[in-house]
């Protein structure tokens, strides 16, 4: 495309700023790429297509300045500007601690993910000042050295337009290419984005987002088969546990942001966790259960361990499908005459809770208005953990028998902050000071629970429930990781951080002898393993979970990205490990990817469709 030259009074056209504009963004975007986002980069020949992705659909972008118009219209020019900056500022923000990206379902639940506060401080870099320079030499340029008034032809339009779209065909045909299966897994987001350009990506994800919609005005009998059949076809086998504790209470404590590395482990030679230390001696605690969650984070965990089901890739299924049909634990228990609750110390809208759990059957929920909330004893997003089980228990000594109850806990939420008389230990000391706070909101919450525990005997609840404790999800992003790994002596590699990721699984059955399971398992396991405990046949009860016990380890644990964990592999970004040597054995890998497709779209297809309102 010909650029029109500088004029003869020395200053440029319009179209020409328009081009420096494209290219400052470009050249930001490129660094953010690559410096602000861990795409793994597998081989050389991927940098070129990754520099020139973001392009077309910039050029794109900005032609909306002047496509309309014989100039290049200032309004529109900067409504450009503001939208590429803002979806690139986002995304880095958004990746920093979640290692994701924004998608248009998160930007509704803006609210739910923290809104603008102390997190979103806790992420921004002065140098991030860098990524706005152009909004002041972009102004200087418009005013000064561009030539007013630039009628643009119907000629340059044309080619301007035939270039962005060429290059943006070429980015999306090079990357199905190099990736077959780019957007029948288009839950890898950072596949996606390595291959299609941030812009592209958000592009894509804004279609799928409104085609989504119109899946369950179109979903018929039909389509409930393939699921359904699949579902019925992984029963697993009894095993001696069966009915352990038939007829018990349950009562899950959903232990915020809790990872598997804070178990058994000191501080300065002061455990981190003593009351979960020694409460796991007389357990089963699963030492291999890994987070599953995606940007539901909390209420993923939820609804994986109350649906059998996973996650959506993209927001969260308490905010998008509250008015599907579910058959969750709730829905099973209430067959056996459990009353089921929740206890939350938050607003009853935070991720649309008050409707999503009518869905999911319970009998009532306990919000934020059901608890005496004062600013003495709240920190961070709401009521503090000791407070929270104190009035908690007395309400559960109020519940009709058997009951199921879920308790959330909040305190030991990012970024870890607590009050000097709330710490029950020093902070540690590596480089990262999230780290450091992590420790102490992690050993708070512990003597919450001790406390929780000693009120429930001292009631006489204790022996007659079955309690299962669960981290929800990780407290400590990639972003911040190293600073783990400087406490546990471990260097920072793929699988070191796959293993970050695993959470604590404690279940307590009192008069039950304690046992390790180190079977790898996930999230999604937890409901079926309950039942079996509770002596509930899993059969027909439509989950993609498996019995923690006997769990098949060829089975991969299926992360929400299309990443996996098998017996002794990792797959992570695209790249297959061996778990002793971290050796690249791509070949070890591709006999589990078709199952984690398989089992991943089906469960869409499922909640997109709301199929299970076809269950007879």
């Amino acid at each position: 495309m010909k650029i029109p030259q500088v004029s003869a009074a020395g200053k440029i056209t319009s179209i020409r700023l328009v081009i420096i504009a494209v290219i400052a963004i470009w050249i930001k975007t490129v660094f953010v790429l690559f410096l602000g986002f861990d795409l793994k980069i597998t081989s050389a020949v991927e940098v070129p297509f990754i520099m020139l992705s973001p392009i077309g659909s910039l050029l794109l972008l900005f032609g909306f300045s002047f496509y309309f118009t014989k100039t290049v219209k200032p309004l529109f020019f900067w409504t450009a500007w503001a939208a590429a900056n803002a979806l690139l500022y986002g995304d880095l923000l958004y990746y920093r601690f979640y290692t994701d990206f924004v998608t248009l379902p998160i930007l509704f639940q803006f609210d739910n993910v923290g809104g603008l506060g102390p997190s979103t401080l806790e992420l921004m870099s002065p140098w991030d000042l860098l990524l706005f320079i152009d909004l002041f030499i972009l102004p200087w340029i418009m005013i000064t050295r561009t030539k007013k008034g630039t009628v643009i032809t119907a000629k340059t339009k044309g080619l301007y337009v035939a270039a962005g779209v060429v290059l943006v065909l070429f980015t999306v045909g090079t990357g199905l290419f190099r990736s077959p299966y780019l957007f029948a897994a288009s839950y890898d987001r950072d596949g996606m984005v390595k291959a299609l350009g941030p812009y592209n990506y958000h592009l894509y994800d804004f279609a799928l987002g409104a085609v989504t919609p119109f899946n369950r005005s179109l979903a018929t009998k039909a389509d409930a088969l393939p699921p359904l059949d699949y579902l019925k076809s992984k029963e697993g086998a009894s095993t001696d546990l069966f009915g352990a504790a038939r007829g018990k209470n349950v009562i899950l404590i959903s232990m915020e942001s809790t990872q598997n590395f804070v178990i058994n482990r000191d501080n300065n030679g002061e455990e981190i966790t003593p009351f979960l230390n020694d409460l796991i001696e007389d357990s089963f605690y699963f030492s291999r259960v890994y987070d599953q969650t995606a940007q539901g984070k909390t209420s993923d965990s939820e609804f994986m361990i109350d649906t059998g089901l996973y996650p959506l890739a993209s927001g969260s299924v308490f905010v998008q499908k509250p008015e599907n049909t579910y058959y969750s634990l709730p829905h099973i228990l209430k067959e056996k005459d459990y009353y089921s609750t929740v206890f939350h110390g938050n607003e009853r809208t935070f991720w649309n809770r008050e409707n999503m759990y009518s869905a999911l059957g319970y009998d009532r929920f306990y919000s934020e208005r059901d608890y005496k909330v004062t600013e003495e004893n709240s920190v961070n997003y709401g009521i503090k953990d000791i407070e929270f089980f104190n009035q908690t228990a007395e309400k559960l000594e109020e519940l009709p028998q058997p009951f199921y109850s879920r308790l959330i806990t909040l305190t030991n939420h990012f970024p870890f902050l607590l009050e000097e008389e709330d710490k029950f230990i020093k902070e540690a000391d590596t480089e990262v000071d999230v780290v450091n706070r992590y420790i102490t909101t992690v050993r708070y919450q512990d003597e919450a629970i001790k406390k929780l525990f000693q009120d429930l005997k001292d009631k006489g609840l204790y022996e007659n429930t079955m309690f299962v404790l669960y981290g929800d999800h990780y407290g400590i992003s990639e972003k911040f990781e190293e600073g783990i790994f400087e406490m546990l002596g471990k260097e920072v590699s793929p699988v070191n951080h796959v293993s970050l990721q695993q959470v604590p699984l404690i279940i307590h059955i009192p008069g039950q002898e304690g046992e390790i399971v180190s079977r790898a398992g996930g999230e999604i396991d937890i409901r079926p393993t309950i039942l079996h405990l509770l002596g509930i046949n899993t059969e027909n009860k439509l989950s993609f979970g498996h019995v923690l016990f006997n769990r098949n380890e060829d089975h991969p644990v299926i992360f929400r990205d299309g990443s996996f964990v098998a017996k002794d592999i990792t797959f992570n970004d695209g790249v297959c490990y061996e778990n002793t040597s971290e050796a690249i054995v791509p070949a070890k890998c591709i006999p589990y990817e078709e199952t984690v497709r398989q089992e991943l779209e089906l469960s869409d297809d499922i909640i997109y469709g709301d199929l299970l309102r076809f269950l007879e």
